[in-house]
């Protein structure tokens, strides 16, 4: 009998101390998992910790190319208030609207509602471009505008053929004021015959044109 209570002993201290062990690496896989919320192993967290990291560098980047970018372009053209003719003129053809700032602040504001800006801005910053006459500054401009307009991971990338960005490559490994002559060519066009028609129906043009009407009556 005294055997049989040392042999039961025995196996209750054996089953005892193989618990405590499974026990122990239980609460430490909880543990691991808690500190590790995102992800279930130490690989999946890190390459989503470097993901985010590489997203928020490259966010910082293109952030800082368009602030440069945008010194030489204020977000509205200094101008003076366009007259009643004027606003007039600019439904007589799409040059008229664009040879004027007031008339490009205008359109420009209708573009940002169409979420199509990068159009008027690369437009712009192409006329920019052909005012320049020093190499270095020509180079440097000619690198952020390809960066914010032309590069297709840009957010601001306007629309362009395959033909015309062959183009642009050749031309960019000597860049020049005009570089991007075709590509502004095509996106002028574009805006012509996609925005200009939209712009003219749109209550931008037309509350404009009421509220300088109603003055000139008034006057």
């Amino acid at each position: 009998p005294m055997g049989s209570e040392r042999m039961e002993m025995r196996k209750r201290q054996m089953s005892t101390t193989q618990e405590t062990p499974d026990a122990a690496q239980a609460q430490l896989s909880a543990g691991s998992r808690g500190s590790n919320a995102c992800c279930f192993c130490w690989c999946c967290c890190c390459s989503c910790s470097c993901l985010t990291v590489r997203n928020q560098e490259e966010e910082r980047a293109r952030r800082a190319s368009h602030e440069l970018q945008a010194e030489g372009i204020p977000n509205c053209e200094e101008s003076p208030a366009p007259t009643l003719e004027e606003v007039n003129a600019w439904a007589q053809s799409f040059d008229k609207l664009m040879l004027t700032p007031a008339g490009r602040n205008a359109f420009r504001e209708f573009l940002r509602t169409e979420f199509s800006e990068e159009n008027m801005l690369f437009w712009m910053a192409c006329e920019e471009l052909k005012q320049e006459s020093n190499k270095s500054v020509i180079e440097e401009k000619a690198r952020l505008i390809y960066e914010d307009y032309i590069s297709i991971l840009s957010p601001k990338e306007v629309s362009l053929d395959s033909r015309v960005r062959e183009v642009i490559n050749r031309n960019m490994l000597e860049p020049s004021q005009h570089t991007f002559d075709d590509a502004q060519l095509q996106i002028y066009t574009l805006m012509h015959r996609d925005s200009y028609p939209r712009f003219m129906n749109s209550a931008i043009y037309k509350d404009l044109l009421q509220s300088l009407s109603e003055k000139s009556i008034e006057a």
